[in-house]
């Protein structure tokens, strides 16, 4: 009796707003498949609004075995299976253990800002670390905040990862 190989998640590469589709289709082929989704604030017609998207958005991850690629490529809304050199590369399981962590019932809900417009904020990371700016306003569905910064020139609008600054 042939030995069964060992399955491993892989990232699959889906046609244009195919995600949905595609996870769907994996999974009525009895394939194990997930594509996390985020739920965030966007302006939609001047109104703020609760949307939930694909947190990678034209991927997804499917959990199978070699002999099972061919099922994979040739699914509904699939374009390929992301590979370097011979095959698809498989993803580290502590990648996707910190992916599964962070769902709750398929989606990731991203922590409220706690920074408010016009609080001076210290940067933690990066080439400005230890530098003050001012918060402008979180960039929605980018994890990324505007900061306000005086220089010589003046005042000068800089992007960074929330995740580089905190309360001064």
């Amino acid at each position: 009796m042939p030995e069964q190989a060992e399955s491993h998640w892989y990232v699959v590469r889906t046609k244009p707003h195919q995600e949905a589709v595609a996870e769907s289709s994996l999974l009525r082929g009895g394939i194990e498949a997930i594509c996390p989704r985020i739920q965030e604030r966007r302006l939609i017609r001047r109104k703020m609004q609760q949307i939930i998207s694909p947190l990678f958005p034209g991927y997804l991850f499917a959990k199978s075995s070699p002999s099972e690629w061919r099922l994979i490529q040739y699914a509904r809304g699939v374009r390929h299976l992301v590979s370097l050199g011979a095959g698809p590369v498989a993803v580290k399981p502590e990648v996707m253990e910190e992916i599964f962590q962070r769902l709750k019932g398929g989606i990731v809900v991203p922590e409220p800002v706690a920074f408010t417009r016009g609080a001076v904020v210290r940067i933690t990371e990066g080439p400005l670390q230890g530098l003050e700016a001012v918060f402008e306003r979180e960039l929605p569905g980018q994890q990324r905040a505007l900061l306000l910064m005086k220089m010589l020139v003046g005042q000068v609008r800089v992007v960074l990862d929330l995740k580089a600054i905190a309360n001064a």
